[in-house]
């Protein structure tokens, strides 16, 4: 995204066909499935009230702030909602365009926020919680070793949903039909949900780049301009969920880092391997993070569309 950006305010017009745009949001829908494992649903169904309160308690802050920064005009419909909602930071980027933000600027928002929360996160486990051996987190990642029947049936559904969302141009429906999909069939094991790091790459490449072809130098302007009160705003969020994450831990048997790990605004996938090498619940904190993605997935759509509707 960044070498995209650094090209196209030097005048450059490259473009990314549309449907390797929905392919790569089809992958990233696949790659969140994937975290969606029987054991991790099956919790949150246990634990729906703890589940429910943290979740709909970090995304009420996320959308009362966007709705601020909405009302003062700094940015412009329901770009800041997106730019703040606690989700994946991916799929709020890809997700929010489809819903009338700037995905510009939404980008801006959701990537400096997961880099400020995770530093944050970090920098408590370093100082205050208990490492562990974390053998997984040093295998050599395998590129293109995969299971082939796993990979095609996975290119398989990705390309036909894909497709099928492309087609009637369903808003979002390139992601989060995929996800769906994949979730169903990997919960009912039809489906090996199989991603090899090589397609992740040029997923995320392909995503980097549609979004950091769309920026110019009077968007990076505004961006620079509004920053302040965007780390501001950012700031406000990381302390009201550490806040609830000590709540959390008041109120259940988790531990206090358990507990912020669970509420922290950072990305899932940063969360997961800071809670891989600390003492921590990562069964809990996993289930927790998706499970606010998944809030944020299903009534983030309407709340942004409504407020945007209410936008002066």
């Amino acid at each position: 995204m960044f070498s995209a950006i650094l090209i196209s305010i030097r005048g450059a017009t490259l473009i990314i066909p549309k449907w390797n745009f929905a392919i790569a949001q089809g992958v990233v829908g696949c790659l969140m499935a994937r975290s969606l494992q029987p054991p991790v649903l099956i919790d949150a169904v246990h634990n729906w009230p703890i589940f429910v309160a943290v979740s709909l308690g970090v995304f009420s802050v996320s959308v009362g702030l966007g709705w601020v920064f909405m009302r003062q005009g700094i940015f412009p419909g329901s770009t800041a909602i997106w730019g703040l909602a606690p989700g994946a930071a991916a799929a709020m980027v890809m997700m929010s365009e489809s819903y009338g933000a700037d995905v510009r600027l939404v980008a801006f928002m959701q990537y400096l926020r997961v880099a400020i929360a995770t530093t944050i996160a970090a920098l408590v486990a370093h100082f205050f919680a208990t490492p562990v051996d974390a053998p997984g987190i040093s295998i050599p990642p395998q590129w293109f070793m995969v299971d082939a029947r796993s990979l095609t049936m996975t290119l398989l559904a990705i390309l036909v949903v894909v497709a099928f969302a492309y087609k009637l141009a369903i808003p979002g429906g390139a992601m989060i039909l995929p996800l769906i999909l994949a979730t169903v069939l990997q919960f009912f094991g039809f489906l090996k949900i199989e991603l090899p790091l090589s397609l992740l790459a040029a997923a995320y490449s392909v995503i980097g780049w549609s979004i950091g072809l769309r920026f110019n130098s009077a968007i990076l302007r505004h961006a620079w301009k509004s920053l302040p009160k965007v780390l501001m705003a950012i700031g406000t969020l990381i302390v009201l969920s550490g806040l609830m994450a000590i709540g959390l831990w008041i109120f259940t048997d988790y531990d206090l880092f358990t507990a912020y790990l669970a509420s922290s605004p950072g990305g899932a996938d940063s969360v997961a391997v800071i809670a891989a090498t600390t003492s921590v619940d990562v069964g809990f904190v996993m289930s927790m993070q998706l499970s606010r993605f998944l809030f944020v997935l299903l009534f983030g759509p309407m709340v942004s569309k409504f407020l945007a509707t209410k936008s002066p």
